[in-house]
């Protein structure tokens, strides 16, 4: 038996089928070119062409109809045994449970989600998709168009500057302190800090630093034109609460982040920052090419659930 290969190669284009059924079923060229919404001499020409490719003809005349050939009869036979699943595969909803898939989802994270989102997002997986398997990798404004649009991951929450119209985005909306997105945190075992940090109090302490180009700036220099007396610079917020815990060292994180790590390490403290810094939004973002797939759709519609179920718990208060 032919296969689809072997047509192409005599260049037999499949919508002939279609059109050929349709006159079949119409038993007139007018009526068909009428429902398929083209003209009578372009049905006429799909059927000879077909007709030259079986190398038999497939209707005759009857009156002022057409009726089908024994030839006819039998490829009508064939062609809707193929026809009509394709229509129904077409139609079909996608088929997803997500009590029952055990997909894997590559998702991007910046360094202030990671253990923000991944413990609420988990406990709803755990709940509504225990056979999900999650493959978090780390991404941050600078990289994060790229690592969507070369597959690395399928899902990206982070913040972002300028992307293409290939990767879609949408917003998060999270409760936010109001005077700013970035809070200054401190050991109050090793650094008194006054309740209104000035900027020559904050300016004359050692910090630790986030900087992801592998130097000392991070973002209030950038935001301040003046420099900190930096001791130690890291890639990512991760390690920040560690190197503060048991130093003297500042850290200029952002207040969700922050709020989050009191809950773990309660003595120590947070306080205003002495001016202000631009915030960020996080975004949820995924390439448009994945925008139907049901798995991750799912997803997408976990991760602000998640978010907003760790973000309104009651935050640890900060004297």
């Amino acid at each position: 038996m032919p296969n689809l290969h072997d047509a192409y190669g005599r260049d037999l284009d499949l919508n002939l089928l279609r059109v050929f059924a349709v006159v079949a079923e119409e038993g007139s060229i007018t009526r068909a070119a009428a429902r398929l919404y083209v003209t009578q001499p372009a049905v006429s020409a799909s059927m000879r062409r077909l007709t030259a490719f079986v190398g038999s003809d497939l209707f005759a005349r009857e009156g002022r109809g057409i009726v089908l050939t024994a030839r006819g009869t039998e490829l009508l036979a064939a062609a809707r045994a193929y026809l009509q699943p394709l229509v129904a595969a077409a139609l079909a909803a996608p088929g997803f449970d997500p009590r029952l898939t055990t997909a894997t989802v590559r998702i991007g994270l910046a360094d202030s989600m990671e253990a923000l989102l991944l413990p609420p997002l988990l406990r709803l997986l755990r709940a509504e998709a225990p056979g999900l398997t999650l493959v978090v990798l780390p991404v941050q404004f600078r990289t994060v168009a790229d690592t969507l649009l070369q597959h690395r991951v399928e899902l990206a929450v982070s913040v972002a500057d300028e992307l293409p119209r290939s990767i879609l985005r949408q917003p998060i909306s999270l409760r936010r302190r109001s005077a700013s997105a970035f809070v200054c945190l401190y050991d109050p075992r090793f650094s008194k800090l006054p309740k209104k940090l000035t900027e020559h109090d904050y300016f004359a302490r050692d910090h630790v630093a986030v900087s992801y180009a592998g130097d000392v700036r991070g973002i209030v220099e950038d935001a301040t034109g003046k420099v900190r007396r930096v001791r130690v610079s890291v890639p990512s917020l991760v390690s920040v609460a560690e190197v503060v815990d048991g130093s003297s060292l500042l850290a200029t994180v952002p207040a969700l982040l922050a709020e989050h790590v009191l809950k773990s390490r309660s003595h120590l403290r947070i306080v205003p920052l002495p001016f202000r810094l631009p915030g960020a939004e996080i975004e949820l973002l995924w390439a448009r090419t994945t925008d139907d797939d049901p798995t991750l759709r799912f997803v997408r519609a976990l991760i602000p659930r998640a978010l907003r179920s760790e973000t309104h718990k009651p935050q640890a208060c900060s004297p």
